[in-house]
């Protein structure tokens, strides 16, 4: 495992040699079809974290799905009650410009 130091954070990096096509049956059956064309792909073990996610706690899993947007909803929910508020002052009832006259 590779630790890379960036700021505040450390963010740890596994060796990819703990990622083996040969765990996973669907890209094994990639493989195969792959190599019937006489074609390899060497790219392939890049994959393979994408079908082993029981390896992170189901917890990680829910929270970064739920989440991962979150600070930009959060800011762009302030952002339209903020907008709304000034829109709200510059069209009020009192104002000649108002759209609830009729």
């Amino acid at each position: 495992m590779v630790a890379i130091t960036t700021g505040h954070e450390t963010i740890r990096i596994p060796d990819p040699k703990i990622y083996k096509v040969e765990d996973v049956p669907r890209l094994m059956q990639v493989k195969r079809e792959l190599a019937s064309y006489g074609l390899k792909d060497p790219w392939l073990r890049n994959e393979v974290w994408k079908f082993q996610l029981q390896h992170i706690p189901l917890q990680s899993r829910i929270a970064g799905t739920l989440f991962s947007g979150f600070k930009y909803g959060l800011a762009l929910a302030v952002l339209t009650v903020a907008l709304d508020t000034v829109r709200k002052e510059f069209f009020s009832k009192d104002s000649h410009h108002s759209t609830d006259h009729h």
